[in-house]
């Protein structure tokens, strides 16, 4: 009977693909009698049941990943169980590499399909940790404009039709990611109706108590209504890197924002 020899080479092979110890990695080549597809294939079958037994550990980290290319863009999240991971290059190339696999799909919310979940495994398997795909959108057709904040928790995809400089869009997108209160919507015609019903309903009610007369009480109702607006869409509120203009204003003639995407970690 042979004796399979285990190189070094090898087990340090399987220890970068799976992270796991050296002493594990040998062990599992020599059950599979030295061939490292079937170790690995082995490894990562019986990894995948112990992280099943993680999944309801808590994950309140992570990043986003932004990809833009060939009429369509895409922002994703992951999240993990730790900053640490979150923050490693690994976890980061996966999000980026999941990012890629999503904007092949149709625009919508992205699903997860088995190639992004294998690659979800694969970190889960290196970390230890509760790794998972937690959400993304897909953008198609037109032109965008993106920002991914310093420490990519968290993400602005933008979606416009016409011309606008590069700098504006990511202002824009800026401006999406730090205003207050955040945009509900790009204009009026995306705010949910029952939300604008219940706060006619209020103008209303709050000018008939005033006891002006109807017509100048109506104006007032239509007045409120018009600094909702402004309040809660993109286009109404004032640009926050000046708040002497609205938004609008920054965009050319012919130039329109079609919709917008924000994904802050964990909200």
């Amino acid at each position: 009977m042979s004796t399979v020899i285990i190189t070094a080479s090898d087990v340090k092979v399987l220890r970068d693909r799976t992270g796991l110890g050296m002493g594990d990695c040998k062990q599992a080549l020599v059950e599979a009698n030295g061939d490292l597809v079937l170790a690995e294939k082995n490894v990562r079958e019986k990894l995948k049941g112990k992280m099943a037994a993680r999944s309801d550990r808590a994950a309140g980290e992570g990043c986003m990943a932004i990809v833009i290319g060939n009429g369509k863009a895409v922002a994703v999240e992951l999240r993990s169980e730790t900053d640490f991971t979150a923050r490693n290059d690994g976890f980061r190339a996966m999000a980026k590499a999941v990012a890629n696999l999503a904007i092949t799909q149709a625009a919508g919310d992205v699903v997860a399909t088995q190639a992004i979940n294998d690659l979800v495994d694969d970190i889960k398997i290196t970390t230890g940790e509760n790794v998972s795909f937690a959400r993304g959108v897909v953008f198609e057709g037109g032109n965008f404009s993106s920002y991914l904040h310093h420490d990519a928790k968290l993400a602005v995809l933008m979606q416009y039709e016409g011309e606008l400089l590069e700098q504006t869009g990511k202002e824009i997108c800026q401006h999406i990611a730090g205003y207050v209160p955040t945009p509900m919507s790009v204009d009026q015609t995306g705010v949910c109706p029952n939300l604008i019903a219940e706060k006619r309903a209020e103008a209303i009610a709050e000018a008939a108590a005033s006891g002006k007369p109807a017509n100048i009480a109506e104006k007032m109702a239509e007045g409120k209504m018009r600094k909702f607006f402004e309040e809660v869409t993109l286009l109404g509120q004032p640009f926050v890197y000046d708040e002497k203009k609205q938004v609008r204003e920054l965009l050319p003639k012919g130039t329109t924002i079609k919709a917008f995407a924000r994904l802050r970690l964990g909200s």
